[in-house]
């Protein structure tokens, strides 16, 4: 008799009218921002041997990394570029300060752990902007990296120079 309650219970929550029905939004995104005391949202972006610590906060447009503003660190107008792209496509350039400090690899890998970080603090500061960041592949964390040189080659790949005499 057990049993036959134990069916009837499942059967109501396969059709979705028993209390154990899982809601709809269950995998949804969290709807409220994770921020600080400070009222910053903090992230950890990644490329190549680069490591960076984003802090984002409503300001004025200011961008400091390594205590240095943006177009002292970055002096070359592309990676520049690279690092305002999640701002561009969720239209909010010159609407957070941002603060990131960087260390490991070299300023092009520094520049994309950057837009890595500051990527994923805007979606913990605006949960709603993650699907136009993941459209354009922003959360993505690029794996590529140097390939580690074997031995018995010059390089990673590349042989020495063959000599026939």
């Amino acid at each position: 008799m057990s049993e036959t309650t134990t069916l009837e219970d499942l059967k109501g929550a396969m059709e979705g009218t028993g209390a154990a029905a899982p809601t709809p939004d269950a995998n949804a995104a969290p709807t409220e921002p994770k921020l600080d005391k400070f009222g910053r949202a903090y992230a950890t972006g990644k490329r190549k041997n680069a490591v960076a610590r984003v802090w984002i906060k409503p300001g004025s447009g200011r961008i400091k990394i390594n205590g240095r503003d943006l177009e002292v660190y970055f002096a070359r107008p592309v990676l520049r570029m690279i690092l305002n792209q999640p701002l561009v496509v969720t239209a909010r350039e010159k609407q957070f300060d941002i603060t990131a400090t960087v260390v490991g690899g070299g300023l092009s890998g520094q520049a994309g752990a950057i837009r890595h970080g500051l990527s994923r603090a805007l979606t913990y500061f605006e949960p709603g902007l993650r699907p136009a960041l993941k459209k354009e592949g922003f959360l993505t964390r690029d794996s590529r990296v140097v390939e580690r040189k074997k031995y018995g080659k010059a390089k990673a790949r590349r042989s020495f120079q063959f000599s026939k005499r």
